[in-house]
Protein backbone atom coordinates (compact mmCIF):
# COMPACT_ATOMS: atom_id res chain seq x y z
CA UNK A 1 0.00 0.00 0.00
CA UNK A 2 1.21 3.48 -0.81
CA UNK A 3 0.83 6.38 1.60
CA UNK A 4 -2.01 8.93 1.14
CA UNK A 5 0.54 11.63 0.31
CA UNK A 6 2.08 9.45 -2.36
CA UNK A 7 -1.32 8.70 -3.84
CA UNK A 8 -2.28 12.36 -3.82
CA UNK A 9 0.77 13.22 -5.90
CA UNK A 10 0.91 10.05 -7.94
CA UNK A 11 1.31 10.70 -11.65
CA UNK A 12 -1.04 9.13 -14.15
CA UNK A 13 1.97 7.25 -15.48
CA UNK A 14 1.81 4.91 -12.53
CA UNK A 15 -1.26 5.52 -10.39
CA UNK A 16 -3.27 2.53 -9.20
CA UNK A 17 -5.51 4.81 -7.17
CA UNK A 18 -5.72 7.86 -9.36
CA UNK A 19 -9.24 8.46 -8.07
CA UNK A 20 -7.63 9.86 -4.93
CA UNK A 21 -5.96 12.65 -6.90
CA UNK A 22 -6.94 16.20 -5.89
CA UNK A 23 -9.68 17.79 -8.02
CA UNK A 24 -8.60 19.18 -11.39
CA UNK A 25 -7.97 22.93 -10.92
CA UNK A 26 -10.66 25.20 -12.30
CA UNK A 27 -8.86 28.52 -11.89
CA UNK A 28 -7.00 29.69 -14.96
CA UNK A 29 -3.24 30.02 -14.53
CA UNK A 30 -0.90 31.46 -17.16
CA UNK A 31 2.59 30.20 -17.87
CA UNK A 32 5.04 31.78 -15.47
CA UNK A 33 8.65 31.53 -14.34
CA UNK A 34 8.88 32.20 -10.61
CA UNK A 35 12.21 33.55 -9.34
CA UNK A 36 12.91 32.20 -5.85
CA UNK A 37 16.61 33.02 -5.66
CA UNK A 38 18.92 35.41 -7.58
CA UNK A 39 20.79 32.36 -8.86
CA UNK A 40 17.95 31.82 -11.33
CA UNK A 41 19.18 34.82 -13.32
CA UNK A 42 22.13 32.77 -14.60
CA UNK A 43 19.70 30.18 -15.96
CA UNK A 44 16.67 31.90 -17.47
CA UNK A 45 14.96 35.27 -17.68
CA UNK A 46 11.63 35.31 -15.86
CA UNK A 47 10.02 36.91 -18.91
CA UNK A 48 10.96 34.04 -21.24
CA UNK A 49 7.94 32.75 -23.16
CA UNK A 50 7.45 29.11 -24.13
CA UNK A 51 6.79 27.65 -27.52
CA UNK A 52 4.23 24.85 -27.80
CA UNK A 53 5.77 21.95 -29.68
CA UNK A 54 2.50 20.19 -30.20
CA UNK A 55 -0.75 19.41 -28.42
CA UNK A 56 -3.40 16.71 -28.50
CA UNK A 57 -1.02 13.90 -27.57
CA UNK A 58 -2.01 11.09 -25.23
CA UNK A 59 0.43 11.27 -22.33
CA UNK A 60 3.93 12.38 -23.23
CA UNK A 61 7.14 11.30 -21.52
CA UNK A 62 10.77 10.43 -22.24
CA UNK A 63 11.94 13.50 -24.25
CA UNK A 64 15.30 13.14 -25.99
CA UNK A 65 17.04 15.55 -28.36
CA UNK A 66 18.94 13.88 -31.20
CA UNK A 67 21.57 15.85 -33.12
CA UNK A 68 21.36 15.66 -36.91
CA UNK A 69 23.69 17.74 -39.03
CA UNK A 70 23.65 21.33 -37.81
CA UNK A 71 20.30 20.89 -36.10
CA UNK A 72 18.38 17.88 -34.79
CA UNK A 73 14.98 16.63 -33.68
CA UNK A 74 13.06 15.67 -30.58
CA UNK A 75 11.98 12.14 -29.72
CA UNK A 76 9.34 11.58 -27.07
CA UNK A 77 7.23 8.69 -25.89
CA UNK A 78 3.45 8.56 -25.63
CA UNK A 79 2.19 6.19 -22.96
CA UNK A 80 -1.32 6.03 -24.40
CA UNK A 81 -0.41 5.79 -28.09
CA UNK A 82 2.20 3.03 -27.50
CA UNK A 83 4.68 4.92 -29.64
CA UNK A 84 7.81 7.02 -29.76
CA UNK A 85 7.31 10.10 -31.96
CA UNK A 86 9.77 12.31 -33.82
CA UNK A 87 9.22 16.06 -34.08
CA UNK A 88 11.44 18.36 -36.13
CA UNK A 89 11.91 22.09 -35.66
CA UNK A 90 9.73 22.88 -38.68
CA UNK A 91 6.78 21.20 -36.99
CA UNK A 92 6.78 17.88 -38.81
CA UNK A 93 5.58 15.03 -36.60
CA UNK A 94 6.19 11.41 -37.57
CA UNK A 95 6.06 7.99 -36.00
CA UNK A 96 9.55 6.94 -34.95
CA UNK A 97 8.80 3.61 -33.29
CA UNK A 98 5.49 1.77 -33.12
CA UNK A 99 4.43 -0.67 -30.37
CA UNK A 100 7.35 0.60 -28.32
CA UNK A 101 5.79 -0.11 -24.93
CA UNK A 102 3.75 -3.26 -25.46
CA UNK A 103 4.70 -5.42 -28.43
CA UNK A 104 2.15 -8.18 -27.91
CA UNK A 105 -1.46 -8.69 -28.99
CA UNK A 106 -3.25 -9.43 -25.70
CA UNK A 107 -4.24 -5.88 -24.88
CA UNK A 108 -6.93 -7.09 -22.45
CA UNK A 109 -4.19 -8.15 -20.04
CA UNK A 110 -1.50 -5.56 -20.76
CA UNK A 111 -0.83 -2.00 -19.75
CA UNK A 112 -1.92 -0.05 -16.70
CA UNK A 113 -5.40 1.41 -16.42
CA UNK A 114 -5.63 4.85 -14.85
CA UNK A 115 -6.98 8.36 -15.53
CA UNK A 116 -5.75 11.38 -17.44
CA UNK A 117 -7.88 14.36 -16.60
CA UNK A 118 -11.49 13.14 -16.83
CA UNK A 119 -10.55 10.33 -19.20
CA UNK A 120 -10.10 6.69 -18.22
CA UNK A 121 -7.10 5.47 -20.20
CA UNK A 122 -4.79 2.51 -20.65
CA UNK A 123 -1.08 3.21 -20.36
CA UNK A 124 0.30 0.81 -22.91
CA UNK A 125 3.27 2.76 -24.22
CA UNK A 126 6.97 3.33 -23.44
CA UNK A 127 8.35 5.63 -20.77
CA UNK A 128 11.94 6.92 -20.37
CA UNK A 129 14.14 7.31 -23.47
CA UNK A 130 17.88 7.94 -23.80
CA UNK A 131 20.83 7.36 -26.13
CA UNK A 132 24.04 5.37 -25.66
CA UNK A 133 27.57 6.35 -26.68
CA UNK A 134 27.10 4.70 -30.07
CA UNK A 135 24.03 6.78 -30.86
CA UNK A 136 21.53 3.95 -30.37
CA UNK A 137 18.17 4.74 -28.79
CA UNK A 138 17.45 2.99 -25.49
CA UNK A 139 14.02 3.07 -23.91
CA UNK A 140 11.86 1.63 -21.15
CA UNK A 141 9.19 -0.65 -22.61
CA UNK A 142 7.28 -0.71 -19.35
CA UNK A 143 4.36 -3.00 -20.34
CA UNK A 144 6.83 -5.43 -21.94
CA UNK A 145 8.75 -5.23 -18.64
CA UNK A 146 12.03 -4.64 -20.45
CA UNK A 147 14.71 -2.10 -21.34
CA UNK A 148 15.19 -2.08 -25.09
CA UNK A 149 17.76 -0.83 -27.62
CA UNK A 150 17.15 0.15 -31.23
CA UNK A 151 20.01 -1.08 -33.42
CA UNK A 152 21.30 0.82 -36.44
CA UNK A 153 19.58 -1.67 -38.77
CA UNK A 154 16.21 -1.08 -37.09
CA UNK A 155 16.08 -4.30 -35.10
CA UNK A 156 15.30 -4.28 -31.40
CA UNK A 157 17.48 -5.80 -28.70
CA UNK A 158 16.43 -6.62 -25.15
CA UNK A 159 18.97 -5.01 -22.81
CA UNK A 160 17.35 -6.21 -19.58
CA UNK A 161 14.11 -7.97 -18.75
CA UNK A 162 15.18 -10.09 -15.78
CA UNK A 163 17.16 -9.96 -12.59
CA UNK A 164 18.50 -13.23 -11.27
CA UNK A 165 16.13 -15.06 -13.62
CA UNK A 166 13.00 -13.20 -12.51
CA UNK A 167 11.06 -10.81 -14.73
CA UNK A 168 11.19 -7.10 -14.07
CA UNK A 169 8.02 -5.31 -13.07
CA UNK A 170 8.11 -2.32 -15.42
CA UNK A 171 11.16 -0.17 -16.20
CA UNK A 172 10.29 3.50 -15.78
CA UNK A 173 13.28 5.77 -16.44
CA UNK A 174 16.76 5.23 -17.86
CA UNK A 175 20.09 7.08 -18.01
CA UNK A 176 23.60 6.38 -19.32
CA UNK A 177 26.55 6.72 -16.91
CA UNK A 178 29.97 8.12 -17.80
CA UNK A 179 31.37 4.61 -18.24
CA UNK A 180 28.58 3.66 -20.66
CA UNK A 181 26.64 1.57 -18.15
CA UNK A 182 22.86 1.72 -18.39
CA UNK A 183 21.03 2.60 -15.17
CA UNK A 184 17.26 2.25 -14.91
CA UNK A 185 14.45 2.29 -12.36
CA UNK A 186 11.95 -0.55 -12.14
CA UNK A 187 8.62 -0.86 -10.34
CA UNK A 188 5.39 -2.84 -10.60
CA UNK A 189 3.73 -0.26 -12.85
CA UNK A 190 4.39 -2.21 -16.05
CA UNK A 191 1.64 -4.68 -15.12
CA UNK A 192 -2.14 -4.46 -15.03
CA UNK A 193 -3.09 -3.99 -11.35
CA UNK A 194 0.52 -3.19 -10.46
CA UNK A 195 1.84 -5.04 -7.43
CA UNK A 196 -1.36 -7.09 -7.19
CA UNK A 197 -0.70 -8.73 -10.57
CA UNK A 198 -0.15 -12.49 -10.08
CA UNK A 199 2.61 -12.48 -12.69
CA UNK A 200 4.82 -10.25 -10.56
CA UNK A 201 8.10 -12.09 -9.94
CA UNK A 202 10.32 -9.55 -8.17
CA UNK A 203 8.65 -8.50 -4.89
CA UNK A 204 10.40 -5.13 -4.68
CA UNK A 205 11.10 -2.01 -6.74
CA UNK A 206 14.66 -1.12 -7.55
CA UNK A 207 17.40 0.64 -9.46
CA UNK A 208 19.56 -1.49 -11.74
CA UNK A 209 22.84 -1.08 -13.58
CA UNK A 210 23.62 -2.95 -16.79
CA UNK A 211 27.28 -3.27 -17.71
CA UNK A 212 28.82 -5.86 -20.05
CA UNK A 213 25.50 -7.71 -20.14
CA UNK A 214 25.27 -8.13 -16.36
CA UNK A 215 22.22 -6.75 -14.52
CA UNK A 216 23.23 -5.46 -11.08
CA UNK A 217 20.79 -4.35 -8.36
CA UNK A 218 22.00 -1.01 -6.96
CA UNK A 219 19.15 0.32 -4.81
CA UNK A 220 15.90 -1.31 -3.73
CA UNK A 221 12.93 -0.72 -1.44
CA UNK A 222 13.19 -4.16 0.17
CA UNK A 223 13.85 -2.65 3.58
CA UNK A 224 11.79 0.53 3.20
CA UNK A 225 8.02 -0.17 3.09
CA UNK A 226 5.73 1.93 0.88
CA UNK A 227 8.61 3.29 -1.18
CA UNK A 228 9.27 2.97 -4.90
CA UNK A 229 11.56 4.44 -7.53
CA UNK A 230 10.88 6.71 -10.49
CA UNK A 231 13.12 9.39 -12.06
CA UNK A 232 16.90 9.00 -12.22
CA UNK A 233 19.84 11.15 -13.36
CA UNK A 234 23.50 11.87 -12.61
CA UNK A 235 25.41 15.01 -11.68
CA UNK A 236 27.40 16.46 -14.63
CA UNK A 237 30.63 14.82 -13.46
CA UNK A 238 28.89 11.49 -12.84
CA UNK A 239 29.97 11.38 -9.20
CA UNK A 240 26.45 11.57 -7.80
CA UNK A 241 23.20 9.78 -8.56
CA UNK A 242 19.90 11.59 -8.07
CA UNK A 243 16.88 9.40 -7.48
CA UNK A 244 13.18 9.94 -6.82
CA UNK A 245 12.48 7.40 -4.14
CA UNK A 246 8.91 7.37 -2.96
CA UNK A 247 7.49 10.43 -4.78
CA UNK A 248 8.00 12.31 -1.51
CA UNK A 249 11.67 13.18 -1.87
CA UNK A 250 14.81 13.21 -4.02
CA UNK A 251 17.90 11.49 -2.63
CA UNK A 252 21.50 11.88 -3.74
CA UNK A 253 24.03 9.05 -3.67
CA UNK A 254 27.77 9.03 -4.17
CA UNK A 255 28.62 6.69 -7.05
CA UNK A 256 31.54 4.30 -6.53
CA UNK A 257 33.81 3.06 -9.36
CA UNK A 258 32.39 -0.48 -9.11
CA UNK A 259 28.85 0.74 -9.81
CA UNK A 260 27.66 0.63 -6.21
CA UNK A 261 26.48 3.72 -4.36
CA UNK A 262 26.92 5.18 -0.89
CA UNK A 263 24.27 5.89 1.69
CA UNK A 264 21.42 8.13 0.51
CA UNK A 265 21.58 11.81 1.40
CA UNK A 266 18.30 13.72 1.47
CA UNK A 267 18.42 16.38 -1.27
CA UNK A 268 14.78 17.48 -1.65
CA UNK A 269 12.00 16.55 0.73
CA UNK A 270 8.29 17.14 1.06
CA UNK A 271 7.34 17.21 -2.61
CA UNK A 272 6.65 14.76 -5.39
CA UNK A 273 8.92 14.43 -8.39
CA UNK A 274 8.98 12.52 -11.65
CA UNK A 275 11.55 12.85 -14.48
CA UNK A 276 14.78 14.73 -13.74
CA UNK A 277 17.76 16.21 -15.59
CA UNK A 278 20.77 18.41 -14.73
CA UNK A 279 22.36 21.35 -16.50
CA UNK A 280 26.09 21.91 -16.94
CA UNK A 281 26.21 24.00 -13.77
CA UNK A 282 24.91 21.06 -11.78
CA UNK A 283 21.42 22.44 -11.17
CA UNK A 284 18.73 19.77 -10.87
CA UNK A 285 15.47 20.12 -12.82
CA UNK A 286 12.66 18.08 -11.27
CA UNK A 287 9.13 17.66 -12.62
CA UNK A 288 6.02 17.34 -10.47
CA UNK A 289 4.39 14.61 -12.50
CA UNK A 290 0.69 15.27 -11.95
CA UNK A 291 -0.64 18.45 -10.38
CA UNK A 292 0.41 21.21 -10.18
CA UNK A 293 2.40 20.92 -13.44
CA UNK A 294 5.75 22.49 -12.60
CA UNK A 295 9.46 22.20 -13.31
CA UNK A 296 11.51 23.08 -10.25
CA UNK A 297 15.15 24.15 -10.47
CA UNK A 298 17.41 23.39 -7.49
CA UNK A 299 21.10 24.26 -7.12
CA UNK A 300 23.72 21.55 -6.39
CA UNK A 301 23.71 22.85 -2.81
CA UNK A 302 20.00 22.11 -2.48
CA UNK A 303 18.73 25.71 -2.76
CA UNK A 304 15.51 26.24 -4.73
CA UNK A 305 16.29 28.75 -7.48
CA UNK A 306 13.01 28.93 -9.33
CA UNK A 307 9.89 27.24 -10.63
CA UNK A 308 8.49 27.00 -14.14
CA UNK A 309 4.69 26.90 -13.86
CA UNK A 310 2.80 25.43 -16.78
CA UNK A 311 -0.57 26.95 -17.65
CA UNK A 312 -3.92 25.71 -16.39
CA UNK A 313 -6.64 26.03 -19.03
CA UNK A 314 -10.23 25.98 -17.82
CA UNK A 315 -12.17 24.35 -20.63
CA UNK A 316 -13.72 21.02 -21.49
CA UNK A 317 -12.54 18.38 -21.99
CA UNK A 318 -10.27 19.00 -19.02
CA UNK A 319 -6.58 18.75 -19.82
CA UNK A 320 -4.26 16.89 -17.49
CA UNK A 321 -2.03 19.53 -15.90
CA UNK A 322 1.32 17.86 -15.51
CA UNK A 323 5.04 17.99 -16.12
CA UNK A 324 6.33 14.45 -16.55
CA UNK A 325 9.91 14.98 -17.72
CA UNK A 326 12.41 17.37 -19.28
CA UNK A 327 15.26 17.21 -21.77
CA UNK A 328 17.86 19.64 -23.03
CA UNK A 329 18.21 20.12 -26.74
CA UNK A 330 18.82 22.44 -29.69
CA UNK A 331 22.29 22.59 -31.28
CA UNK A 332 23.72 24.52 -28.31
CA UNK A 333 21.96 22.44 -25.63
CA UNK A 334 20.17 25.49 -24.24
CA UNK A 335 16.67 24.45 -25.25
CA UNK A 336 14.53 23.00 -22.47
CA UNK A 337 11.82 20.59 -23.59
CA UNK A 338 9.02 19.75 -21.16
CA UNK A 339 6.67 16.82 -21.69
CA UNK A 340 3.33 17.87 -20.23
CA UNK A 341 0.81 15.07 -20.81
CA UNK A 342 -1.15 16.34 -23.83
CA UNK A 343 1.44 18.97 -24.72
CA UNK A 344 5.14 19.58 -25.18
CA UNK A 345 6.72 22.94 -24.32
CA UNK A 346 10.04 24.39 -25.43
CA UNK A 347 11.82 27.41 -24.00
CA UNK A 348 15.29 28.83 -24.29
CA UNK A 349 17.70 29.01 -21.36
CA UNK A 350 21.00 30.82 -20.77
CA UNK A 351 22.77 27.63 -19.72
CA UNK A 352 23.22 24.34 -21.57
CA UNK A 353 22.03 21.07 -20.15
CA UNK A 354 23.67 17.68 -19.84
CA UNK A 355 22.47 15.56 -22.76
CA UNK A 356 22.66 11.95 -23.82
CA UNK A 357 24.81 12.07 -26.96
CA UNK A 358 26.75 9.76 -29.21
CA UNK A 359 30.51 9.88 -28.71
CA UNK A 360 32.25 11.92 -31.41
Amino acid sequence: MRSPLLLSLFLAVSAPAFAQMPPIPTAERPFAIIRQDPGLDRIVDVGTKPEIWGTGYGLTEGPLWVDEGKDGYLLFSDLISNAIYKRTRDGKLSLFLDKAGYSGDDIMHAGFQTKRGRMNVLLIGPNGVTMDKEGRIIWCASPDRAVMRLEKDGTRTVIADRYEGKRLGGPNDVVIAKDGAIWFTDSSTGMRDGGKNPTREIPFNGVYRVKDGKVQLVVSDKDIPNEWVNGITFSPDGKYLYLNFGFTRVDRYEVHPDGTVGEPQRFITGEGSDGMKVDTLGNLYTTTGALPGEVRITSPEGKRLGTIQLPIINKEPKEQICATNVAFGDPDGKGLYITACQRIYHLRLKVAGVRAKAAR
